[in-house]
């Protein structure tokens, strides 16, 4: 039973045996491998598939804006009453520079006035020459202060009266030891020959150092005179005073004086009446011959001066009714000694002469007088009560 496995097994391996003989003898091509047959191609088609568009989104409602809170106006308060424009101030005897408001002089026009032809005197053109007299000078007696009441009505009707008497009174002078100048002699003048003064200016208003720029004019002719100053401040514009009248024996007779800031006042002599009138609608003023505004003044005392300065020693006293554009005042100069005075245009010999103090408030005044120059001003120097001052010095001397 045993040996029946064993020859089967032989049997198998023999078999596999010679199989395997077989495959290496049989020659290689004689087995055709079949190749497998290649696949058919795939034909492949693509088409393009166009979507439909998307449908528009729907609006979508936007809640409304918050309507804006109106501003509230508040009501406008009522504007403040302007209060009534001050009255200008009094004009100086030469020209003042603008009131500042901070300065200021008043101010002023921006563009110098124009000089205007002298208007014909209404009274003098046919009537003789004044006649000046001189006289000592009596100083009015001090008055006691007048007490509450009736009193002090009567004491402002007789510091008026005083005022209108002094106002009529002609040229005084008085000499240093008191006496007078003889009654029958006639003050003589002689006339500067026409110039045009140019002077620097320096002074201060309400506190404001300021500087400037001034001429003065001196024009006589044909039995008549111009004269005429401007001051010229950089940014306060300029302010004018005119003078015009006629040349007498006795010396200057004014028939118009004006003084241009922001506007013109004028004062009108009418020296057959007595009187001078004002533009400003304030009272007329009594006067007499002698009277000069308060420019002339100082060219009066000038041809004083040419004509005899021995006639004055120091000391001396002149007073002349002074007329500004609103009203009439006496005006007294002392005369002092020659001073050298160092001025831009040069070093000159000058006589000085003082404004004395006369009502309260009233300003001071000095002015020198170059005998170089026929005694034209080579300095005026002005100062009020408020401490406002201006002073002028000669820069340039020429012929109009």
């Amino acid at each position: 039973m045993a040996s029946k496995p064993r020859t089967l097994i032989m049997s198998i391996c023999a078999a596999l045996a010679g199989h395997a003989l077989l495959l290496q003898v049989l020659p290689a091509s004689g087995l055709a491998v079949a190749k497998p047959a290649a696949p058919a191609a795939i034909s492949m088609q693509t088409r393009s598939l166009q979507l439909p568009d998307p449908p528009a989104p729907t609006p979508v409602a936007q809640a409304p804006e918050p309507a804006k809170a109106r501003p509230v106006i508040q009501p406008r308060p009522a504007p403040k009453p302007k209060p009534p424009p001050a009255e200008p101030a009094e004009p100086t005897p030469t020209i003042r520079p603008v009131e500042l408001k901070a300065p200021a002089p008043d101010v002023l026009d921006t563009q110098p006035p124009a000089l205007q032809e002298p208007e014909e005197p209404a009274v003098l053109e046919s009537q003789s020459e004044p006649v000046v007299t001189a006289q000592a000078t009596q100083p009015p007696p001090p008055q006691a202060p007048a007490e509450a009441g009736p009193e002090q009505d009567q004491a402002a009707v007789a510091g008026e009266a005083s005022t209108e008497q002094e106002s009529t009174q002609p040229v005084l002078v008085q000499f240093p030891d008191g006496r007078p100048w003889p009654q029958d002699k006639r003050l003589p003048v002689q006339f500067p020959d026409p110039a045009l003064l140019s002077f620097t200016v320096t002074g201060q208003a309400k506190g404001f150092n300021y500087s400037a720029s001034a001429q003065l004019l001196w024009q006589p002719g044909n039995g008549r005179y111009l004269a005429r100053q401007e001051i010229k401040a950089f940014l306060l514009g300029s302010r004018s005073q005119t003078s015009e009248g006629l040349l007498t024996r006795q010396g200057l007779a004014p028939t118009r004086f004006a003084d241009k800031g922001r506007r013109e006042q004028a004062a009108h002599f009418e020296f057959e009446q007595g009187r001078v009138r004002f533009s400003a609608n304030t009272p007329d003023a009594s006067i007499a011959a002698g009277a000069q505004d308060r420019l002339s003044v100082f060219l009066q005392l000038a041809a004083l001066m040419a004509a005899a300065p021995q006639d004055y020693p120091a000391g001396t006293q002149i007073s002349f009714t002074t007329v500004s554009a609103k009203s009439a005042s006496r005006w007294a100069f002392k005369v002092g000694g020659l001073e050298l005075l160092n001025l831009p245009m040069d070093n000159l010999q000058a006589l000085r002469l003082d404004k004395l103090p006369g009502e309260k408030n009233d300003q001071k005044a000095s002015l020198w007088l170059a005998p170089s120059l026929q005694y034209l001003p080579a300095r005026i120097r002005l100062e009020q009560s408020n401490g406002d001052w201006v002073d002028l010095q000669l820069q340039d001397h020429e012929q109009p």
